[in-house]
């Protein structure tokens, strides 16, 4: 058991807590906006692009595009290293890591904010470190000292691995792969950590991503937010299931959207192994959790790597689910936009500096015109319905939204001519897909060829491409 601390040191904490808090009054916890508000609900996640990097394509991508947010990477000061999970391993709350400075960071959210995109921050608020030494901001650290924000006092009494996720407690109380586990049940880390994401809404942030959140009690998650100066703001956390499991991602769901990480888990073995056909009642009929609070994606920075999920190396299938994902009415999409690995523990090509997309290895996913022409149509069809579902039994489907757009992809092996029943109205579209026209007649039918591994997306309001 680590000793409690004494009077004299509460004290201390607690004026520090204040400080921190930024004199923010303790709210009562109110149930999160699930999804992102508006009517833009696609974020694009520019993993570990620098801060200068995500303005500039704020301006010249996202904003155009329809994207509603962009998330960026943990912005904290970091252990060093070139690895890219460097920056999930936290020394300070200083804005000084890899991907740029207080000032770099201000200066992306003004942009971006001028390009009508809300950003997101990848919160890392579970734990600190698990070595010592020097910061990418110059602070100095140990383990389970960080001074001026942490000293051993606020650390969890389990010292060892999280080993069984059956056991509620060794999952929240123990330290995830080495890491220092903050005593998130303390006053005074609640306070610490509100603190720091209170300053990063004084600085126009939009919303958070709460990384590790299967490792911290709902309350105490619940009792930070309240802390904030706007308890209301978008508010993601990463919970990922596991069949019995101690700690299920529904437990959340008050706090804010959960990440549905079933939903890529399962479009991988669709789109690689089984029939498209079978996406007919998906989302809340495979069981998944409430769409008004799911967070959905195709891969993330974790996922791709581990090999759970489709990734950019998936070609046609990759694009196809994110198509699929895109059109579908299911979740607040993420977009995953990363770079080239071989070494999955590679940081990112230039110290996080994009000149320019599909150079030095970026992929830019979000900027791949199969994808990012999606995101005008999910943003045209918001609050519709699934309607009009056609599909071959095998791995060719399609799909209207009310009659405000519609979809087909064609998975199979050869292409696919065939009529279309829909519920637009009659007139000509523009197949976004690949920038073609489409004669929707009176009936709301159209015939159209599809060839292997393509997609076809109207949409109402999109009559010229």
């Amino acid at each position: 058991m680590i000793p409690r601390r004494s009077a004299r040191a509460t004290a201390t904490a607690t004026a520090a807590a204040t400080v921190l808090a930024a004199t923010v009054a303790v709210l009562t916890p109110t149930t999160a906006q699930a999804s992102p508000p508006g009517t833009k609900d696609v974020t694009a996640v520019l993993f570990e692009w620098n801060f200068a990097s995500v303005a500039k394509e704020c301006t010249n991508t996202l904003g155009p595009a329809g994207y509603g947010y962009v998330q960026i990477s943990p912005p904290a000061e970091h252990i060093q290293g070139s690895q890219w999970w460097t920056s999930y391993q936290p020394v300070s709350y200083k804005i000084a890591g890899r991907l740029g400075d207080r000032t770099a960071f201000r200066n992306m959210v003004n942009t971006c904010h001028a390009a009508g995109v809300k950003v997101v921050v990848d919160a890392v608020v579970n734990h600190m470190s698990a070595g010592s030494g020097t910061g990418t901001g110059g602070s100095s650290y140990t383990k389970y000292n960080y001074p001026g924000l942490y000293s051993s006092y606020d650390f969890d009494d389990c010292t060892s691995q999280v080993s069984n996720y059956a056991d509620r407690w060794n999952v929240q109380h123990c330290e995830l792969v080495g890491l220092a586990d903050l005593d998130t049940g303390e006053s005074y880390v609640r306070g610490a950590i509100a603190g720091y994401l209170n300053d990063l809404l004084t600085l126009g942030v939009d919303g958070f991503r709460i990384d590790a959140a299967k490792h911290i009690d709902t309350a105490d998650l619940a009792n930070i937010k309240s802390r904030l100066s706007n308890p209301s703001v978008y508010w993601k956390q990463e919970v990922i299931h596991g069949s019995g499991e101690a700690v299920q991602p529904t437990e959340y769901t008050g706090n804010g959207d959960v990440q549905e990480f079933r939903y890529a888990y399962d479009l991988k073995r669709v789109f690689n192994n089984e029939n498209l056909a079978y996406l007919k009642n998906y989302g809340e009929g495979w069981g998944y959790m409430s769409s008004s609070v799911a967070g959905v994606f195709v891969d993330n920075h974790d996922t791709e790597r581990n090999g759970s999920t489709l990734n950019y190396k998936d070609g046609a299938n990759y694009t196809l689910a994110n198509v699929f994902m895109l059109a579908h009415p299911y979740g607040a999409p993420d977009v995953n936009s990363g770079y080239e690995w071989s070494d999955k523990d590679a940081g990112p090509p230039n110290n996080g500096s994009v000149n320019a997309c599909w150079q030095d290895g970026w992929k830019c996913q979000h900027a791949w015109p199969e994808i990012l022409r999606m995101v005008a149509f999910r943003n045209a069809t918001r609050g519709e319905p699934v309607t009009d579902w056609w599909d071959n039994g095998g791995d060719a489907i399609a799909f209207g939204r009310g009659g405000k757009g519609f979809v087909a992809i064609n998975h199979e092996s050869g292409s696919l001519s065939r009529t279309y029943q829909t519920s637009l109205p009659a007139g000509t579209y523009c197949n976004v897909q690949n920038n073609t026209t489409v004669t929707v007649n009176s009936s709301g039918q159209f015939t159209a060829t599809l060839g292997a591994n393509t997609a076809l997306a109207v949409y109402a309001g999109k009559s010229s491409c």
